[in-house]
């Protein structure tokens, strides 16, 4: 039998993405290769006692099918959280999504037509390469440093790129390399999309898990013109499993959103929807949230002195001041994939960092996750990449 795939679905590959979640669940290997949150941090009986007020006061109404744009309360208190960190915006200009995954799939499918012009960060999120390559976008990357995405590099590319639809980036604790663009940065960003037309897609996940420093006003906060368009999530700051995030943009852009969204599910889980809305309004999230980044602080300094103390002198990495990754840059010579490949030998997942790149050419950095794992694993595990690459290294030095 001929299956009759579209060219889009013949481009399909099997993605890293679905292998680190296929890896999270073996539960005798030690996975850095996720971002996934603490499963043991879960608020399960704050949970529970929501869950069970939901189905008591309201159960048949939140069985039924919801509104495409999501539950009122839910969206009332996501624009309350966008309020506290300096984004102005009203009900209509805010819709839920299954996750902030599916944000970014829609905006693939509301912007891209083959061949459009993507620019995004260099490396940048795996998933989000993933939705752009599906729509046959051109993507084209921009280097970053230790403060961001790099405004000189970006500004070339859109002179060379003046069709542009948009700029994608993740400005705080980016994944994969935990870099956090700077103010000055967000402002020049916003400018250059000002002068040359094109808008912004802000992808703020990882912003409320913060170790260090003092918080960052998001590049929404700036604008104007209704030239950003916002996105977030509840996956890393409660539960992923409930599949909501969110979208704050102009009005006219969340009614296409929502036309999109309607052929996609008609709808997010209105169950997991009023389980959320409810447990905030029992529950102060905040107090969740300071305990997660609690955890999350001292696994990420664990992991960062593990790179330290057992890996080569010659890899560099930078302790991010939150988020859920560190970035770990290897010598030019050893292949990242194979490191990857003798470290699940050795009972360890992390990720290749050649699969944050469009072009898929630099393999030389592995993408390491702290927050998933307790500190004893994180050591254990840790010294047993070690152990690969500087076997890798002699290897190395005796073909020399």
């Amino acid at each position: 039998m001929i299956h009759k795939f579209t060219k889009r679905a013949n481009q399909m590959k099997p993605s890293d993405m679905r292998i680190i979640l296929t890896a999270g669940e073996q539960p005798d290997l030690i996975s850095f290769a996720g971002g996934l949150p603490a499963a043991e941090l879960f608020p399960m009986e704050a949970l529970k006692k929501a869950s069970e007020a939901v189905l008591t006061e309201d159960g048949p109404v939140a069985l039924q099918y919801s509104p495409t744009e999501g539950y009122a309360p839910l969206r009332q208190k996501t624009l309350e959280r966008m309020e506290a960190i300096g984004i102005q915006a009203n009900l209509n200009q805010v819709m839920i999504t299954s996750g902030s995954q599916q944000a970014i799939d829609l905006t693939g499918r509301l912007f891209l037509d083959e061949g459009d012009t993507v620019i995004c960060e260099s490396p940048t999120y795996l998933a989000a390469l993933n939705v752009f390559n599906l729509c046959n976008a051109h993507i084209v990357d921009v280097e970053m440093d230790e403060n961001g995405m790099i405004m000189e590099m970006l500004e070339k590319r859109l002179q060379e790129n003046p069709q542009a639809k948009f700029i994608y980036t993740i400005p705080d604790f980016q994944n994969p390399t935990g870099r956090t663009l700077s103010l000055d940065r967000r402002k020049q960003m916003l400018e250059l999309a000002q002068q040359y037309d094109v808008l912004i897609l802000e992808d703020n996940p990882y912003g409320a898990i913060r170790f260090s420093g003092t918080p960052i006003p998001p590049i929404k906060h700036f604008d104007r013109e209704g030239r950003v368009i916002y996105m977030s999530s509840f996956s890393k700051i409660f539960a992923p499993g409930l599949r909501l995030g969110w979208i704050c943009a102009d009005e006219a852009i969340i009614e296409k959103y929502m036309g999109f969204k309607e052929s996609a599910d008609m709808h997010s889980d209105g169950f997991a929807q009023r389980i959320t809305s409810k447990y905030m309004e029992q529950n102060d999230i905040d107090v969740h949230i300071e305990k997660i980044n609690a955890a999350y602080r001292d696994r990420c300094q664990t992991m960062y002195e593990c790179v330290n103390q057992y890996f080569p002198e010659t890899v560099s990495c930078v302790k991010p001041a939150g988020g859920l990754f560190i970035w770990v840059e290897l010598p030019d010579t050893i292949d990242s994939r194979k490191i990857s490949i003798t470290g699940l030998e050795k009972g360890v997942a992390v990720l290749s960092g050649d699969a944050f790149f469009a072009t898929g050419s630099k393999r030389n950095a592995l993408r390491l996750n702290f927050s998933n794992t307790s500190e004893e694993r994180i050591i254990e595990g840790m010294k047993r990449i070690g152990e690969v690459l500087h076997q890798e290294l002699r290897i190395e030095a005796a073909v020399k």
